[in-house]
């Protein structure tokens, strides 16, 4: 039996995540995402390496854009099979599309309106994808639970299990069969850290052929969580007092609910102001609603939690913001106020207009509680430039500038070897994706120092041949 893999996203980079693998005539394409570096948006304009048409399923880790931001794009080219993924997923992805398709749409008009007013003599910008093509790209999604095989097809089978990275987030296990040979194929996608609050802990495996591995944060170790809530009573608490804002560049899945989760519970403990807190995010808010649909998918803490207080999304100050006019409105408020929006690499949505508002006054504060994938302007605003570009002007850099590290989603170098090292017997390959060049080479090195296992980190468009 003969496998092939292709790495045609996500590899020595963080986002863009796709993976197909090729066996006993199936195709099948692990995840489908958007790419966010600046240096790599243009391969989102790409036309897919292999006819979309050809492709017989799409397998779907979980709801961020960088893994399933471009799957509206490859059903244009005409995907025509079924996009599989958890319930909460599929629900949450529906979200993001539409969100997705409306600000592409958007983008390319405001491009439009801005060269026209400069006076620019340049072609006519256009959306990556629209609104109808994230409609059609929706009536494909279908929804497995956890647990449950999936056929797709001469001997090829796939299971969802629980990432823990966000609801609905999945470990996917690939099973191939060919007479006598089983090989089996797990794609770590996201995977998330034990004893987070809201979702479970990852699962893991036994067994496995072979191995693709996430590696967003393989060459650091977290700080303890136990830090989290101290850092963010320390910046709002600094900012209070300076009479200044928060400005919260945050993602819509996850990110967003989970800093809602601490700032209740600091409310709650008198440890900062009693502040109004905008979650001006249309998007954030529909995703929130998701999760109040699934308490199946809370780990226990958190279903007691609900059980015996109620919501951690609801609390006195928190306001929805829904309509552009409310999150204008903003910025005419006197007094500290706290705002959460997206996009959390600061490549898009309604924070940029806040960050336009904000960050030339010394007095606010512009806190991230994300990873910031280079070239993105939030990791230019993260390592320090005093001048940046946002819609299309400069600003100088005033804001004070804020980190909270120990927020991430993502398990860090010495819980993904946890992880790993779960496998009663080494795998013939492992294969490090998703991450930065340095981060994936350095885990890469950090797995065969510890373990001897063979360990590869492939390169974009690179091709594999499994035995």
């Amino acid at each position: 039996m003969e496998i092939k893999i292709r790495f045609l996203g996500a590899a020595q980079n963080v986002t863009g995540s796709r993976h197909l693998v090729e066996v006993n005539g199936i195709k099948v394409l692990i995840d489908c995402g958007l790419y966010q570096e600046r240096q790599f948006v243009d391969r989102n304009w790409d036309t897919f390496p292999v006819a979309a048409n050809q492709i017989d399923a799409v397998l779907l880790t979980h709801a961020h854009l960088d893994h399933c931001g471009l799957l509206p794009k490859l059903v244009k080219e005409g995907f025509r099979g079924k996009i599989y993924g958890t319930t909460a997923t599929c629900e949450i992805a529906n979200i993001i599309l539409m969100d997705s398709a409306k600000l592409q749409e958007e983008d390319a008009e405001y491009k439009n309106r801005r060269h026209k007013k400069e006076g620019r003599d340049m072609p006519e910008a256009k959306p990556l994808y629209t609104i109808e093509d994230a409609q059609q790209c929706i009536t494909h999604f279908s929804a497995v639970p956890y647990r449950e095989e999936i056929e797709i097809g001469n001997g090829v089978k796939a299971t969802l299990y629980d990432a823990g990275h966000v609801l609905g987030s999945s470990i996917i296990r690939l099973k191939a069969v060919d007479g006598n040979e089983e090989r089996i194929i797990i794609f770590s996608g996201d995977i998330g850290r034990p004893d987070r609050p809201i979702v479970c802990d990852p699962t893991v495996f036994e067994k496995a052929d072979y191995v693709l591995i996430e590696s967003t944060y393989g060459d650091r170790v977290h700080q303890d969580t136990a830090d989290i809530k101290s850092l963010i009573a320390e910046t709002v608490n600094e900012t209070k007092a300076r009479g200044g804002n928060i400005i919260v560049p945050s993602f819509a899945l996850e990110r967003s609910q989970e800093l809602l989760y601490y700032i209740n519970e600091l409310i709650s403990e008198d440890r900062i102001p009693h502040l109004m807190v905008f979650l001006d995010s249309p998007m954030a808010s529909k995703i929130t609603k998701v999760f109040s649909h699934h308490p199946e998918m809370f780990d226990k803490d958190m279903q007691q939690l609900i059980a015996e207080h109620g919501s951690p999304f609801k609390f006195a100050g928190l306001k929805v913001v829904e309509k552009t006019a409310e999150s204008k409105a903003i910025n005419h408020i006197h007094g500290t106020v706290m705002v959460i929006a997206g996009s959390g690499m600061c490549t898009g949505g309604r924070v940029k207009h806040h960050l336009v508002n904000n960050i030339g006054d010394e007095k606010n504060t512009i806190m991230f509680v994300g990873y910031q994938a280079v070239g993105t302007l939030g990791r230019r605003i993260v390592e320090g430039e005093k001048r940046v570009r946002i819609l299309g002007a400069k600003y100088n850099v005033k804001a004070k500038i804020a980190r909270i590290h120990g927020f991430s989603a993502h398990a860090d170098k010495n819980e993904l070897l946890a992880w790993l090292k779960e496998l009663k017997e080494p795998p013939r390959k492992v294969f490090v994706v998703h991450g930065e060049m340095s981060s994936a080479n350095k885990f890469a090195q950090f797995v065969r120092e510890s373990t001897g296992w063979d360990v590869m980190v492939p390169k974009y468009k690179d091709e594999v041949i499994l035995d």
